[in-house]
């Protein structure tokens, strides 16, 4: 099989990487890619929202499959592209059609369809600049902390927890007057707060059956101690260790099949992953957000547990047979850091040389790119989160352990990383 795979970071190398290792992926493809994705395949010079560019490249290169990683391509129709063009429809997106990635595209969206379908989450109002006075006397009233939302995709940074009424009211009048958020802040979605500990959780799904991913979870914070601003990211661990047996058939029962019982329902377009955003209050599962792909960098911490031939999973999700296929999970504990740019996740600067990735590493750790360039056969900083570390071992300890060793080796003006992921749990 010929397989296109879009995009560029962290997620999308640990992805290529996964694919690489299946007999049935004769030649891969990554657009646009990084500088350690040619280790897995090719990279093309396009937009993952180029779509005409995306399907020349795939009539010239007889693509069979098409994966998109980031959500970007996904909200804005990649997978009703295909489906329409009587050129393309043979091909498979492993992704929603437009109507069922608005479950990550619309937060007031998704909200609806937890309530219609009965999902456990947080208690919600929504609001514009037509109803934006009711707002601002809502907000004056409700119970704190209280979170606000921008309904539309913000890079992950759309999401304000206020700790006053006052911060409250000048965070809601910024998202819709000010466009803060431009206009995914058209639209905000008012939230109660929940006390809890966090997860995501993913499956795959071909919109009728669905199979259990391992589940994981990361840590947004830059400092240490979950301090500072939100990151895209900073590290996650891969299995959680509360997230037992009778907590996660309590996410079967109440998250996952009513949802993906409510896509059907619904009638929405969707095949590929659900990635739930979860949060534990005492041992209560509630919906926090959906996205339709795969987290970043719970990618790199789940990939390496999985056993199974990652095509032959994808085939069946695109032919509607994920009933016939079962999850062979690696029992090792996982263990991420992420090295970041000096200023991330504010200002930083690009194009630091990077030293001391080393060709081979040990049998069951892992680098993968993601903001990352070469020229010259030297390998450059191009992004915030730069390189992804993981490690497997008999325990989380010991696989963060070797993350962090390997995190000491590699070198570029300004890292920062991490030293304290999963601390909660050690």
């Amino acid at each position: 099989m010929n397989i296109l795979l879009l995009g560029g970071g962290g997620r999308e190398h640990a992805i290529a990487w996964k694919l690489k290792q299946s007999p049935l992926c004769e030649h891969l493809f990554i657009l646009p890619g990084n500088a350690g994705t040619p280790q897995c395949g090719v990279n093309l010079p396009f937009s993952v929202t180029d779509f005409e560019s995306i399907k020349k490249v795939c009539l010239e290169l007889d693509m069979d499959m098409v994966i998109p990683g980031p959500e970007d391509p996904l909200v804005k129709g990649i997978a009703d592209f295909f489906r329409n063009d009587p050129e393309l429809k043979h091909i498979p997106v492993i992704g929603p059609g437009k109507s069922g990635a608005q479950l990550e595209g619309s937060k007031a969206f998704a909200k609806q369809f937890m309530m219609r379908h009965h999902i456990p989450t947080a208690g919600y109002r929504e609001f514009t600049k037509d109803n934006f006075e009711e707002g601002k006397n809502y907000l004056q009233q409700h119970e704190l902390p209280v979170v606000l939302k921008a309904d539309g995709l913000a890079a992950g940074k759309g999401v304000v927890i206020c700790q006053s009424h006052e911060e409250a009211v000048r965070e809601f009048e910024q998202m819709i007057k000010d466009r803060k958020f431009g206009e995914a802040g058209t639209k905000v979605v008012v939230e109660q707060f929940l006390e809890g500990i966090e997860l995501s959780v993913f499956v795959l799904t071909d919109g009728k059956h669905y199979l259990l991913l391992p589940e994981a979870k990361d840590y947004k914070k830059i400092g240490e101690g979950d301090t500072g601003p939100n990151t895209g990211g900073m590290g996650a661990v891969s299995p959680v260790p509360f997230a037992d047996k009778m907590f996660m058939q309590k996410v079967k029962e109440q998250i996952i099949e009513p949802t993906v019982l409510g896509i059907q329902k619904d009638e929405l377009d969707y095949i590929g992953f659900i990635f739930f955003g979860l949060i534990s209050v005492q041992g209560e599962p509630y919906v926090i957000e959906y996205n339709c792909r795969l987290g970043d960098p719970e990618t790199e911490a789940i990939m390496p547990r999985i056993k199974n031939d990652l095509v032959e999973l994808l085939n069946a999700t695109a032919h509607g047979s994920l009933d016939t296929q079962e999850l062979d999970t690696d029992s090792r504990c996982s263990g991420t850091i992420i090295l970041v740019s000096g200023g991330y996740p504010g200002a930083y600067q690009k194009g630091k040389l990077i030293r001391g990735i080393k060709k081979q590493v040990p049998d069951a750790s892992f680098i993968f790119h993601a903001g990352t360039s070469e020229n010259d056969r030297k390998i450059f900083t191009d992004g915030g989160r730069v390189i992804a570390i993981t490690s497997l071992a008999g325990d989380l300890k010991n696989a963060l352990k070797m993350s962090a060793q390997m995190a000491e080796e590699i070198q570029f003006d300004g890292k920062y990383f991490r030293k304290d992921i999963g601390f909660e749990f050690l």
